[in-house]
């Protein structure tokens, strides 16, 4: 299940089908239950209260509405499965009492299934409530370029390379670069970020995010499933089908399991003769709550992480998130903004901060280089004049060393150490700034104009907000080990660790280098989990126990070989979902274990010994897969705190 080019339209019109086409559907789910638990009392009434009020058993009515339905959805799935399943137990079961008379005690047991399956299926509306929130986002309609106008067309009609508008109030209908104009975009839907980003010509917008203010014309760059909500409608569909070992083990044990128990009941018959016994363990032997176990709580655990922006691949990237003992970070992109910034800035002897300015503005103004856009970004920034007005001088590249220009007969020059050595100019207090930058490193330069040092400039891959918080909140969870993997100098990595709080760190590290890392810490018996944001993590991120791509701002290529994608550049947000996870795993053990085997381990143990009867059975039985639901079901609201 995916979602193709038109599945906004076409999976919102489904539904809203379903509701037309198939009214049955809703009678069943809420009405049928009802009749029958009333034909039910009735027939207790008539039973027990108004004895021989009428001349026949009126329990066989709701036995077989009931058993009815009940044969007929163990059937057909019997004949998708194309194997016997463990439904036939039940079945078996009502034919049973049917057979010895006990129709109130057939008819209970029908509708105690029933019943459980109509409790299942309203606890299991909050988790596919998740998924239709999610496809309501994209919108049925647009604006779309069409010979030079702006003309309103169905969704299914727009392509790659398209171009819509949009304005204030409406939904992005698509993934795209803004190409004209400028808005405040709420992106709360795909990055759980609650507060708008002002976006402008060149900015990345995503399908489902609400313009709030402003009117912007984008180009389409992604449609339908190759979309980042695609991606995440997407992950909450398959969530069943990527098991993990728990689940693996709960529905191998499950396809042996009727065999199981019908030589259990064969043994019970030989020792007892007692054919209740043998009716009340088929009633509650069906490993109903085995088989939800797992499923619930991905598919709970995968919808909290799809609002939150999230993206969680299935029940083994859950299963390995919640071992996880050693998180490596890439630097670049992750722990970092991914973009250089003026991080000091001084003004030597006599020369005034606003010489200093002028004169980088002026050398770094027509540099495409990243470090010219941070200098000019931090000129603007101080808005002591627009580096916009100044004038535009004949630009040269220096080599390994920095950038000059020429402006009348003054020359300007922004460059590293190497220009101390060619200008062979002593100063001091450049080469204190230097010193001072480098140990911290820091890419350092001086501002020069006609031979003469003015001031220096330092930049560096400033890190992100709140990562410090962040470590010491995984290191809380139980992450004990975290680890900087970066390809920068030692002197660098050093500074990042110190700030971040990270106290292991591998510096100078090639792609290969860094998947070698991750392979010596798995071999060391650490569960390994790598965030990553780049095509050069792409190997780390697929060795990894757990890889975990930087989604929106990552590349295609690390989202695929990741386990785990976050859907905006916030690493704040893995605590919540290693916890999610942690918390994920533990309601599947307990699943498993109490509601599953030891209930129905119990419940067979005192049917063979009389002490249940099919009645109880029923309750018992469907009183544990309920459970099971209910308490998988508390993962849709999950909250880290």
């Amino acid at each position: 299940m995916g979602m193709t080019a038109d599945m906004a339209a076409a999976a919102r019109n489904t539904m809203a089908d379903k509701k037309v086409k198939n009214p049955m559907r809703n009678y069943r789910l809420f009405i049928f239950p009802a009749c029958l638990a009333a034909l039910l009392v009735i027939s207790a009434l008539l039973e027990y209260v108004w004895v021989r009020a009428i001349p026949f058993h009126f329990a066989i009515i709701p036995l077989v509405l009931g058993g009815g339905t009940v044969l007929k959805s163990t059937f057909e799935a019997t004949i998708a499965q194309r194997k016997v399943t463990a439904g036939v137990l039940v079945v078996l079961a009502l034919i049973g009492t049917t057979y010895m008379g006990e129709f109130l005690s057939g008819g209970l047991v029908a509708f105690m299934m029933i019943f459980g399956e109509f409790l299942e299926e309203l606890t299991m509306e909050r988790t596919k409530n998740a998924v239709r929130e999610l496809v309501k986002l994209v919108p049925l309609t647009c604006r779309k370029l069409v010979d030079g106008e702006f003309k309103e067309v169905s969704i299914k009609q727009v392509r790659r390379g398209d171009t819509v508008q949009v304005i204030t109030g409406e939904q992005i209908p698509v993934d795209g670069t803004i190409t004209k104009g400028y808005a405040s975009i709420n992106e709360a839907s795909i990055t759980g970020e609650s507060i708008p980003a002002d976006k402008t010509v060149n900015d990345s917008v995503f399908v489902g995010t609400l313009n709030e203010n402003g009117v912007i014309e984008v180009h389409t760059d992604n449609i339908g499933g190759q979309t980042v909500l695609g991606k995440i409608i997407k992950s909450v569909h398959m969530a069943q089908s990527n098991k993990g070992q728990a689940q693996k083990a709960a529905d191998l044990f499950a396809r042996y399991f009727l065999l199981i128990i019908l030589s259990v009941c064969a043994v019970v018959w030989f020792l007892t003769y007692a054919p209740m016994r043998v009716m009340t363990i088929l009633v509650i032997a069906c490993p109903c709550a085995l088989v939800l176990a797992t499923p619930t709580a991905v598919v709970a655990s995968v919808g909290n992480a799809a609002r939150r922006g999230v993206l969680i691949k299935g029940g083994v990237a859950i299963e390995k998130c919640a071992k996880v003992t050693a998180l490596c970070f890439d630097k670049t992109g992750t722990i970092t903004k991914g973009a250089p910034e003026v991080v000091s800035f001084a003004a030597f002897g006599i020369s005034s901060e606003l010489e200093v300015l002028e004169a980088a503005a002026i050398a770094e103004k027509n540099s495409q280089h990243p470090i010219a856009k941070a200098i000019i970004n931090f000129v603007d920034g101080k808005g002591l004049f627009k580096t916009a007005n100044l004038p535009n001088a004949d630009f040269e590249m220096l080599f390994g060393r920095g950038v000059k220009a020429r402006h009348g007969s003054a020359v300007y020059e922004v460059s590293n150490r190497k220009a101390l050595d060619a200008l062979m100019v002593g100063s001091g207090d450049a080469e204190d700034f230097f010193d001072q930058n480098e140990k911290l490193g820091r890419t350092t330069m001086v501002v020069i104009k006609d031979g003469a040092i003015l001031g220096g400039i330092a930049v560096a891959d400033v890190m992100r907000d709140g990562i410090a918080d962040t470590v010491s909140k995984l290191r809380k969870i139980g992450i004990k080990r975290v680890i900087l993997l970066t390809g920068d100098n030692e002197a660098t990595a050093k500074a990042i660790c110190d700030e971040a709080g990270i106290t292991e760190y591998e510096a100078n590290l090639l792609p290969d280098e860094k998947f070698k890392v991750i392979e010596k810490l798995r071999s060391g018996g650490e569960r390994v989990a790598m965030v990553g944001d780049g095509v050069n993590d792409a190997p780390a991120l697929a060795v990894s126990d757990v890889g975990i791509a930087m989604g929106v701002i990552g590349t295609d290529v690390a989202i695929e070989a990741s386990s785990i994608a976050l859907m905006s550049d916030d690493i704040a947000m893995l605590p919540a979902n290693f916890s999610l996870c942690r918390a994920a795993n533990k309601v599947i053990i307990q699943n498993i274990v109490v509601f599953a085997f030891l209930v129905n381990l119990i419940g067979i143990v005192f049917s063979a010994m009389g002490y249940i009867n099919p009645i109880m059975a029923a309750v018992i039985h469907n009183a544990a897969s309920i459970l099971v639901v209910l308490n998988s079901s508390r993962l849709a609201a999950y909250r880290y705190r």
